[in-house]
């Protein structure tokens, strides 16, 4: 969530930059020069459409474990929801090449061993297992490997994000004024390693204007200057604004709307711009205690400042289109979340699909919606998503669902805690 001190943090689907599309316009050798000592030009200097990669280090982002250093292995969750996740996994799993390579450290595992892992995996807690069974299973047959965190070794941030209810409208009206954009016909998501293999997996969200390969458009052009109109289809209009930004914090919804339909909104893709976190902001201009900080908090500020929602808003430059799914709501792979089992990483680093388990903390509700007390909990997860933001070894967003108390925990979860991979040993099948 948006709350978090960081310089982020949005969570989970927003701003992925998943897509990688060649570009569409020829250019000459002379020009693309141009462009790409532009597009340098404007990383160094701060330019905010080029979305770079971590840097490449060698200290290691997950550190293998012997069997004496295993936590004990004990999830606060039925299996069900679980089952669901492995399967999304390995849904993910039989669409990729067979000589894809997920690194574990410097261990190396390809598609056909993912999958005989999570599968594996899958078929033992179908039995239920009892705690004891489910730690002796996994030290007999499986390697560990723990993240190594950020500024506390070994410890990893935790937020939230949830699926939004909202209502909304297929047409505008007085009522419903702020719409929901789908992608703009003149974005272009720019695949940088076709000019040169030292820009490997990078790309630029951009535009063409006048001859040349501009930034698109900021939150402020988008919001309060009309930019988009005929060049983007409205999927639905929203009644209240700040429901519209958070819509985009957390990547996707469902929008009952006024005709009894419901349409599932997810993440398409971003302007390119940088996340700037709004929670920050309002911290550092001590409008908000650190203390007191939650989504629910910058909403209650908001409504009380009106004055201030587009200073506010406005911070964050980055800026979310969408695209109605049938079902939802959907992670980064293109499979469906599961509530309490999907987790958003960085996917620069962990592998995508793997099975990981988490510790770290949880909210008590009271019947009056507060939080009474926040307990530590465990369970096994499912790397399913990220979010332009999530970015190192030591943040995790994990999804709540959608409900009430998915609302609480994801608009207040900032607490620390502890993350590890788990993949099948290459000898036991």
């Amino acid at each position: 969530m948006d709350f978090v001190v960081e310089v982020y943090t949005a969570p989970i689907a927003t701003d992925n930059d998943t897509e990688r599309f060649p570009v569409k316009k020829k250019m000459s050798n002379r020009y693309m020069t141009i462009f790409i000592i532009c597009v340098l030009f404007a990383y160094f200097v701060g330019g905010c459409a080029v979305p770079i990669k971590p840097p490449v280090t060698s200290e290691p982002e997950l550190v293998k474990i012997t069997s004496a250093n295993y936590p004990e292995f004990i999830d606060d969750m039925v299996y069900d929801v679980l089952e669901h996740g492995i399967l999304q996994s390995i849904s993910y799993l039989n669409n990729v090449p067979v000589t894809t390579e997920f690194r574990f450290e410097k261990d190396v595992f390809d598609t056909a061993h993912m999958i005989r892992s999570l599968e594996y995996f899958l078929n033992f807690i179908k039995i239920k297992p009892s705690r004891k069974e489910l730690n002796k299973f996994i030290r007999s047959n499986y390697l560990v490997y723990k993240s190594v965190g950020s500024e506390n070794p070994g410890q990893v941030l935790f937020t939230g994000y949830y699926e939004p209810f909202l209502e909304g409208s297929l047409e505008k009206s007085a009522e419903y004024r702020f719409p929901i954009y789908a992608r703009p016909n003149d974005l272009m998501t720019i695949n940088l390693s076709l000019f040169s293999q030292r820009f490997n997996g990078e790309t630029i969200v951009a535009r063409y204007d006048n001859q040349a390969v501009v930034p698109y458009y900021e939150r402020k052009n988008i919001e309060y200057e009309g930019i988009l109109e005929g060049k983007a289809d409205h999927i639905a209009w929203l009644k209240d604004q700040v429901d519209l930004f958070f819509l985009q914090i957390q990547g996707s919804g469902k929008i009952f709307l006024d005709n009894g339909n419901i349409i599932n909104v997810h993440y398409h893709t971003s302007n390119g711009r940088p996340y700037r976190s709004i929670g920050k902001l309002l911290i550092d201009k001590e409008k908000i205690p650190h203390s007191e900080m939650s989504m629910q908090k910058i909403r209650s500020y908001l409504r009380d400042h009106p004055e201030e929602v587009e200073d506010v808003l406005n911070y964050n430059p980055s800026y979310v289109f969408f695209k109605i799914e049938e079902d939802g709501p959907l992670g980064c792979l293109n499979v469906k979340l599961a509530p309490g089992r999907s987790i958003a990483l960085d996917r620069h680093i962990f592998p995508p699909s793997g099975l990981a388990y988490i510790e770290t903390q949880k909210p008590v509700v009271d019947g009056a919606g507060e939080i009474h007390e926040w307990i530590d909990f465990s369970r096994f997860v499912l790397n399913h998503d990220t979010g332009g933001a999530i970015r190192g070894p030591g943040r995790a967003d994990l999804f709540w669902g959608n409900g009430i108390y998915a609302e609480i925990a994801a608009g207040h979860m900032q607490h620390p805690g502890k993350l590890y991979f788990l993949i099948l040993q290459p000898d036991v099948l």
